[in-house]
């Protein structure tokens, strides 16, 4: 049934051969990976506003100088990402840049950050359209935690689906957002230049502000830097790319870049123009929409097509995370399932540990976009600043033409986004504290996988003169594990005297049933009369304690005749893979707990139902 079920929603399994066919061309590259970057514009004039009303509505008046700001910064970060596309074609993005170029811990603390960052990618994109959903029907407010839930798992089936489906999919909520943004856009100057939408600005551009001072701007900027946020994406997943991958992923980074500025500058444009204040359960691009179209069918339109945005939005994380994923465990930094890919050719491990990660920081913040939005941008800035500065390591050593200039672009990108950090760590501490917490334990869990896996590779590697001190035995000792007398039991015992110089059979009874024990103890010892039977009692109803503890002895025994002991345990196998919920899963424990001991070999006779 399972099998079943997962074709219905994966599809078939992909051949190795047919991974060129899952490449991106820059249309469907656009779609798949600036899906984040793009609806960040949903609300990052909002988080701007939302700092400068704190003190007045003449201070909205700032948000055009706060967005100009992250405009520059917006240049700094596509210039200097063209150029980790092109140094660091491999994907893997700040990770692999600052690993280069500053060092291993470094690249850890980039990589962890990013990790994290695209889990609250996911969580803040998601959560981000269930607010749009809920501010055009507010009757579904009360589900929004659900909402976001079941968006993310969809999102994930489509991800397991392959990267060619999901781009497919993708195109259409993506170009059908740029549409409508650009017809708001562009409707809501004609209707200024026209005088068919009024002034409202609280204060002219350029007027003094009372009370306005340079720790609430900041506040401002690093809020609205938000939007900045999925811009590294693209460098991640260049191997995702049609030939030639450097080019079609700079091509489509610019591209995403040009349209991210004009979507970004006009929308804080037309919310400064028409006054337009933050509000509880109506989101400030859905009040220039109302103030633009009115509440006719494009408002309408321009909502759903936000709300499909933000959902899918979090499809940028699951594109990126299980490359970045990929490359950690690559170097041994990450368990070695996260490189392999699954029936579709995906990193199925990576998409689904990603999908569980943003459910649970939906759940610990309750939904609540506002909340997860200083962290969400601490995760992306750090790795901004050591990817940034690496590259100026990188072109202080490689040179080249006009390097010097490249080298300029690096710092002012690496300057602004150091500023960043320690405004967000020394305005927004209360919601970006946990960050000093988790990157630690991220380190901590990254060394320990890595010594773990140095140390297996010592231990397993093989040296000529090893050869020679390979054990001989002289015998073998097999332990047959018996429950009760059947085919089962019997085919064991048979093979178990084919392989061993001394068969033992171990029962473990108990108290609730004594005749039946010493039935089948009898009919035991009457089937296999040169088999040893031992029966150990159990008051617990324990099987695996006694049966290790026995175990254990022989074993010893065994050792001190130079015998190995192998462990035997028997067990039928159903027709049907689905029936084997129907039966207790006693060889499963006996396994788990034997395993345990190196001086004991575990082996399963498995023994298979016709009917």
């Amino acid at each position: 049934m399972w099998r079943y079920l997962k074709r219905l929603i994966i599809g078939k399994p992909l051949k190795t051969m047919d991974e060129g066919g899952q490449s991106l061309t820059k249309f469907k590259a656009l779609a798949l990976l600036s899906s984040d970057a793009l609806s960040s514009v949903a609300y990052g004039t909002e988080q701007i506003t939302t700092v400068l009303i704190t003190l007045s509505a003449a201070a909205l008046m700032y948000q055009l100088y706060a967005a100009a700001l992250v405009l520059v910064l917006l240049f700094a970060i596509t210039m200097s990402y063209r150029q980790i596309i092109r140094a660091y074609p491999s994907g893997g993005g700040a990770y692999v840049v600052a690993s280069t170029n500053w060092g291993r811990p470094a690249g850890l603390v980039a990589g962890g950050s990013l990790l994290v960052d695209y889990m609250l990618t996911v969580a803040v994109s998601v959560t981000s359209g269930t607010e749009a959903i809920t501010s055009a029907i507010p009757a579904l407010g009360s589900y929004q935690v659900l909402i976001a839930v079941l968006i993310v798992l969809a999102i994930m089936a489509l991800n397991l689906r392959g990267m060619r489906e999901s781009a497919s999919f993708l195109t259409f909520p993506v170009y059908f957002f740029i549409i409508m943004i650009v017809g708001m856009i562009l409707w809501g100057v004609v209707n200024i230049a026209s005088g068919n939408l009024t002034y409202h600005a609280a204060a002219p551009v350029g007027g003094a502000v009372k009370g306005m001072t340079l720790v609430l701007f900041l506040r401002a900027f690093s809020s609205g830097s938000s939007s900045l946020t999925g811009v590294e994406a693209i460098s991640n997943a260049v191997p995702n790319f049609k030939r030639p991958k450097r080019k079609n992923a700079a091509n489509t980074l610019a591209i995403m870049s040009l349209v991210l500025a004009a979507f970004f500058g006009g929308i804080t444009y037309l919310s400064y123009y028409l006054g337009i204040r933050p509000e509880s359960g109506n989101t400030v691009l859905s009040q220039i929409a109302t103030a633009v179209f009115g509440h006719g069918l494009f408002y309408y339109l321009l909502q759903l097509a936000t709300a499909l945005i933000l959902a899918v939005a979090a499809n940028t994380g699951f594109s990126a995370f299980p490359i970045l994923a990929y490359n950690l465990a690559k170097d041994k930094f990450l368990p070695h399932a996260y490189m392999d890919r699954g029936d579709r050719l995906g990193y199925s491990n990576g998409i689904i540990s990603l999908a569980v990660g943003a459910i649970v920081l939906i759940f610990i913040f309750h939904g609540q976009t506002a909340l997860l939005i200083p962290l969400y941008a601490v995760g992306v800035f750090v790795p901004f600043v050591l990817s940034q500065s690496g590259m100026i390591i990188h072109w202080l050593r490689e040179r080249g033409q006009w390097w010097w200039l490249k080298a300029s672009v690096n710092l002012l990108g690496a300057l602004i986004s150091l500023g960043l950090v320690v405004f967000l760590f020394a305005l927004h501490f209360g919601n970006v504290w946990p960050y000093l917490i988790v990157m630690p334990a991220l380190l901590y869990m990254f060394y320990r996988i890595h010594m773990h896996y140095k140390r297996v590779a010592a231990q397993l590697r093989v040296v000529a003169k090893e050869k020679a001190e390979l054990h001989d035995y002289d015998g073998a000792t097999v332990i047959v594990l018996v429950s009760n007398v059947t085919r089962v039991t019997a085919a064991a015992v048979n093979y178990a005297r084919s392989i061993g110089d001394y068969v033992i059979a171990m029962h473990v009874s108990f108290d609730e049933n004594p005749e039946k024990e010493h039935k089948t103890a009898a009919e035991f010892k009457s089937t296999f009369p040169d088999v040893r039977f031992v029966d150990i009692h159990s008051s617990y109803r324990s099987i695996a304690t006694p049966t290790l503890r026995f175990c254990d002895v022989i074993a010893k025994r065994a050792a001190e005749r130079n015998f190995s002991t192998t462990v035997l345990v028997p067990q039928f196998v159903p027709k049907k893979p689905w029936q084997n919920i129907l039966h207790n899963q006693t060889s499963l424990r006996l396994r788990a707990v034997l395993n345990s001991r190196e001086n004991i070999i575990v082996s399963t006779y498995n023994y298979h139902l016709k009917e």
